[in-house]
């Protein structure tokens, strides 16, 4: 019997990324921790070729016997992934040299991540997004205790790793059990065998839903993300809440449209249940908050539960809006976490809401810029978070989940509270005094994030075409 090797054309990106990695192991270990700048820039260079690859590469591409499939939908989320991997890593440089935690392992890191995140997107069957989930959270884990001299670094690495490795058994004997009940791993034959859904095969959806829902951090599987995202060093924390989040919603939409389109109404309630249950936690837990890593923490809670509400209504039209929703975002996410690490006094890094305060008198292009990305955050129009949350709204409107959409529109309300008072502390309190000047990268993420986010709302149909034909690919 003859094997033909399978085409690498498709897993081009892929494969530089993988080669990027192995070349900068050797070379970071060689050189020594010298190496740290050089590391830097060519891993940088490695995640921009890997975007140019996947825009210019060719869509229904498939290939290794159907785990590995690239489509409009994978590239649309691939160059997501990217553009978050590589503004997260451009931003952490500086940081990280100041704070002397450069270390040429993290860049490496984030370029395995990131293989894993491309893998989870194109990933035609269950094992192949199996892989592809294990690669990018184990460089995760340790990128979460990157700083080995600090304690809550540290547990921030372990608590990660124990309920990771609990959420990666779920998702492994659920999808053991869709297996079992279907006779296949391959999405396209999973949806054929599910025609009509036994019970056996309902409770593999409910464990690989739950592991999926750790991946994106949606309640009640949230309970790692505000002691990670405080715990681990504040690039590592950007990172985590932009380019991972992308990745694993991308999943969870393969998954549900592709591989189970005749089970809707059966996964609809869980995605009901788990939208709403995000939505108010991230609305009501973040109101206590003065450290703004735990605040972005149980907001990037509720965002996910928004997300969701898209991907709820079962539609292309829900689609089209999380992927808009994951695009504006991850503009959101990286241009506020360029202000939390541009928060440096003479004597070390600040990181709670009172620090912020008189800003606008101290460093007003920076408070503006941080004002426009709260209020995009809290969905106030005409920034880029209300066209955001007013196309998943729609969505599940048109799908008749009318409770879904009402109680979205409240949690928005009450959510809007703790980004509003991160503006009135701006504007109305007396200055706590002068920030570092700002490194050229965060500048660069902030103007560009700041940028998108302002102006949108006036020129949307470049995303929304773009973000129609992914839709439309998947389906």
């Amino acid at each position: 019997m003859i094997h033909t090797m399978p085409a690498l054309g498709p897993a081009l990106p892929e494969i530089v990324l993988a080669l990027s990695a192995i070349g900068l192991v050797l070379y970071g270990a060689l050189a020594g921790e010298k190496s740290v700048n050089t590391v830097n820039g060519l891993a940088i260079a490695a995640l921009f070729a890997a975007l140019v690859l996947v825009i210019l590469g060719s869509d229904d591409a498939v290939t290794f016997n159907g785990s590995f499939r690239v489509d409009a939908f994978a590239r649309f989320l691939k160059v997501l992934a990217l553009v978050g991997a590589g503004a997260s890593l451009a931003m952490s440089v500086d940081w990280l040299r100041i704070e002397k935690q450069s270390r040429f392992e993290y860049a490496i890191l984030v370029l395995l991540s990131t293989l894993g995140m491309m893998m989870m997107i194109s990933a035609g069957d269950l094992l192949a997004l199996y892989m592809g989930l294990e690669l990018m959270s184990l460089a995760l884990y340790v990128m979460a205790a990157n700083n080995r001299d600090s304690v809550r670094s540290t547990e921030a690495g372990l608590k990660y790793f124990v309920l990771g490795a609990l959420s990666s058994g779920m998702l492994l004997y659920g999808a053991s059990l869709i297996y079992g009940f279907t006779g296949s791993i391959n999405f396209i034959e999973i949806a054929k065998a599910a025609q009509e859904p036994s019970r056996g095969l309902i409770f593999g959806i409910v464990f690989l839903f739950a592991g999926l829902c750790f991946k994106v951090s949606a309640v009640p599987f949230h309970m790692w993300t505000p002691d990670v995202y405080e715990g681990s060093p504040t690039p590592v924390t950007a990172f985590f809440a932009s380019a991972p989040k992308v990745a694993a919603i991308a999943v969870f939409m393969r998954v549900a449209i592709e591989a189970l389109p005749h089970v809707t109404p059966q996964w609809q309630q869980i995605l009901v249940f788990v939208a709403i249950a995000s939505m108010a936690l991230g609305a009501f837990a973040a109101i206590g908050q003065k450290n703004l890593k735990r605040l972005l923490a149980y907001s990037s809670i509720g965002h996910m539960g928004y997300a969701l509400v898209g991907l709820a209504a079962g539609t292309e039209e829900g689609v089209r809006g999380v992927l808009v929703y994951m695009t504006v975002y991850l503009a959101m996410t990286l241009g506020t976490f360029a202000c939390l690490l541009a928060m440096r006094r003479k004597d070390g890094m600040v990181e709670t809401t009172d620090d912020l305060a008189g800003l606008a008198r101290t460093s007003p292009v920076m408070a503006f810029l941080l004002a426009a990305l709260m209020f995009s955050l809290a969905g106030i129009p005409p920034l880029a978070g209300f066209l955001a949350k007013y196309y998943v709204f729609l969505a599940a409107i048109k799908a008749g989940l009318y409770t879904l959409a009402v109680i979205g529109v409240l949690s928005s309300v009450v959510g809007a509270f703790y980004y509003l008072r991160v503006v009135k502390v701006m504007y109305f309190d007396e200055p706590a005094g002068r920030f570092e000047k700002m490194p050229t990268e965060l500048r660069a993420v902030l103007g560009i994030s700041g940028a998108f986010i302002i102006l949108l709302f006036f020129y949307p149909a470049p995303l929304l075409n773009a973000a129609g034909a992914a839709a439309r690919a998947l389906f």
